[in-house]
């Protein structure tokens, strides 16, 4: 039997009287007022909280976990404001000489722009080099020439670009998928160092939605130590035929994996995005004209989704613009069964009452709001009202879950639980305030739908300086984390 003690801790979701909990092979055993638990016997670990506020672990319900691993080691473009000064910043890396193959950016957000990428920029950036730049939201990557002709030696066939060495949605796809193909120990080490930093923002579990199917990776990831988080891994299309030879079902718990890693949902993209101008809408984008585009043919997902659904797992649909929406609940409501959908950002009011009905979850990233705001009122002009709706979708009575789409925005609750009460950002007044939400709604979307904690429950806990359910905005952004444990075994500690 093993047991920690903790002193003198007030637990979110109460009035905040001080208790202590004890917890006993990774289970909450016992709550009481301050100062009336002793330890077990002297191998008890007895922390001295303080008054520190205890939780339920945090929850990122819609993570890229090897994508996010990579991007700590890329250069950051995200602050750059034009072509140029994105060309010009990996300029100055290429001549370092640190990239000795392939030179990567992330983060480009071209909607505001000046004038539009330009392949010559990064040929003149990196002669001969292979330089690519990943967009913020994933579903473009800028090239060179010499990298076009690297990656279509990769991928296997020619990767065609226009004068600007864009490629969207699959081909750009294709691309950061050939990048990502790196030796399992490199990777395996960057993954170790971005658990150790999702642990220390006091998160105990991910769904993590790679585009490659990583069951077995997490499992060997595990069998090595790396066992910071719980994890979900999903599974899409291309690899559905041998999740279903496996027998693997939504939920499902890896054998020798001390119930960490889990089977996930089954992942289904139907549209773009914003941030590409490639997310389906019913009126045109405002300035391009257009409608967005749908990845895959509406018949063709009832069908592929009803025989994941047939075979044990849950659907997880992406779709961003107002039109794959509803297309993405017709989807649900054909084939009768529950699910999420992944991003929900543009919504047709008639469709908000549908989510509910049809008891699909929203699982939303509220930080892309405050990321794409500018964008949203550019291009969705006269439609953002219900752009990122999420207090809509509340009084709706849809189950709101929250992530952060990591690399597209950090793996951080504590910032998607700030942007979706506040709606605001450095300083810039609140965007469409309306859509605010509680941050009680907030909180159980970043957590397993808990609000506190009691006796008998896992011990998934974060322990933290504030009360997170009566911060600010601002406050949210900075929470201090204390403490992180999983079945009550610490994963990161500074108290």
């Amino acid at each position: 039997m093993t047991e920690v003690l903790l002193r003198t801790v007030r637990r979110a979701g109460t009035s905040g009287a001080p208790s202590d909990v004890a917890v006993v092979d990774g289970r909450i055993a016992a709550i009481a007022p301050a100062g009336t638990l002793d330890p077990a016997d002297a191998d008890t670990e007895v922390v001295e909280a303080a008054g520190a506020w205890l939780a339920p672990g945090l929850v990122d319900h819609h993570v890229h976990f090897d994508q996010w691993a990579l991007v700590r080691r890329r250069v950051d473009v995200s602050a750059c404001d034009s072509a140029e000064a994105t060309a010009g910043l990996l300029g100055q890396v290429a001549r370092t000489g640190v990239a000795d193959r392939v030179l990567v950016g992330h983060g480009y957000r071209d909607g505001m722009w000046p004038r539009p990428a330009r392949r010559e920029l990064l040929d003149q950036a990196a002669p001969g080099l292979p330089t690519v730049v990943i967009s913020g939201d994933l579903h473009a990557v800028w090239c060179n020439t010499a990298a076009l002709a690297h990656f279509s030696g990769l991928v296997g066939r020619p990767l065609v670009a226009g004068e600007d060495g864009v490629l969207r949605e699959q081909d750009a796809f294709d691309v950061t998928g050939a990048l990502s193909r790196v030796p399992d120990d490199v990777l395996d080490g960057y993954v170790a160092d971005a658990v150790e930093a999702a642990s220390a923002r006091g998160v105990t579990r991910v769904v993590d939605l790679e585009m490659v199917f990583g069951l077995d990776r997490w499992t060997r990831r595990v069998h090595a130590g790396i066992d910071g988080l719980r994890v979900d891994s999903g599974v899409y299309p291309g690899d559905l035929d041998d999740v279903i030879a496996r027998g693997l079902h939504t939920g499902d718990v890896v054998e020798g994996t001390r119930g960490l890693l889990r089977m996930g949902p089954f992942k289904v993209i139907t549209d773009g995005s914003l941030g590409t101008r490639t997310a389906a809408v019913s009126d045109a984008y405002d300035e391009l004209g257009g409608h967005g585009l749908l990845t895959w043919p509406p018949e063709e997902v009832v069908p592929t989704v009803r025989r994941a659904v047939d075979a044990g797992l849950v659907p997880a649909i992406h779709a961003i613009g107002d039109r794959a929406n509803t297309l993405a609940l017709d989807v649900f409501e054909a084939v009768g069964t529950r699910g999420t959908i992944e991003h929900a950002q543009l919504l047709d009011r008639a469709d908000l009452e549908r989510f509910a009905r049809l008891g699909v979850a929203a699982s939303v990233q509220p930080e892309h709001a405050m990321d794409d705001r500018d964008i949203a009122d550019r291009y969705w002009a006269g439609r953002t009202d219900r752009a990122f709706a999420f207090a809509s979708l509340d009084r709706a009575g849809a189950r709101l879950l929250l992530g952060s789409d990591a690399p597209v925005a950090p793996l951080d609750p504590w910032i998607s639980m700030a942007a979706a009460v506040g709606r605001d950002r450095d300083g810039r007044p609140a965007w469409h305030p309306a859509e605010r939400i509680r941050a009680l709604t907030a909180w159980q979307g970043s957590t397993d739908g808990r609000v506190g904690v009691a006796v008998g429950d896992v011990a998934d806990l974060v322990l933290v300086e504030s009360d997170p359910l009566a911060a600010s905005s601002g406050s949210l952004r900075g929470m201090r984390v204390l403490a992180t444990a999983i079945a009550g075994q610490f994963t990161y500690r500074d108290l």
